[in-house]
């Protein structure tokens, strides 16, 4: 089965006749269907083709994002300013669409008051609730205390 390089089927042709109306036209022939009974064969510029194909792939892989895990630490006794510049860091992260994973570190006898921690991660997860969500709740793992935030859908 023989399509010319307008789309248009020339029907059941001998491969001979097709390398030569292929030939002539100065494009290839290429099989497109070879399970087919026939083979389905096309006249084309098959350089061109493979050229657009590489740049479809090109603009499918560009409109694509890549989600990357961001990570913001903080300490229970944390001043204020220092709280608002890793707040505005972490919503450039969600707004760049990012997951972020808040980690609350709590050295020496600072592990006592856990419940001051965990207020401060709520506080962080109000603050940015406007841009994004808890996607899991603070955990304790031991002297550290773990939430990670998404983008709002």
């Amino acid at each position: 089965m023989l399509v010319d390089e307008e789309g248009n089927q020339l029907g059941v042709v001998d491969i001979r006749t097709a390398a030569t109306k292929a030939k002539d036209a100065g494009l290839d022939l290429v099989e497109v269907a070879s399970k087919m009974d026939p083979p389905v064969c096309r006249i084309m510029d098959y350089s061109r083709y493979k050229y657009e194909q590489e740049k479809k792939q090109k603009l499918a892989k560009k409109k694509q994002h890549v989600t990357h895990m961001k990570e913001m630490r903080f300490k229970p006794k944390i001043e204020e300013h220092d709280y608002q510049v890793k707040i505005k860091h972490i919503k450039e992260f969600l707004e760049k669409k990012d997951k972020v994973r808040v980690m609350l570190r709590f050295r020496g006898r600072e592990s006592v008051h856990k419940e001051l921690g965990l207020d401060l991660l709520k506080r962080v997860a109000k603050d940015v609730s406007a841009l994004g969500e808890m996607e899991s709740p603070p955990k304790v793992m031991g002297k550290t205390v773990i939430m990670t935030l998404v983008l709002k859908s």
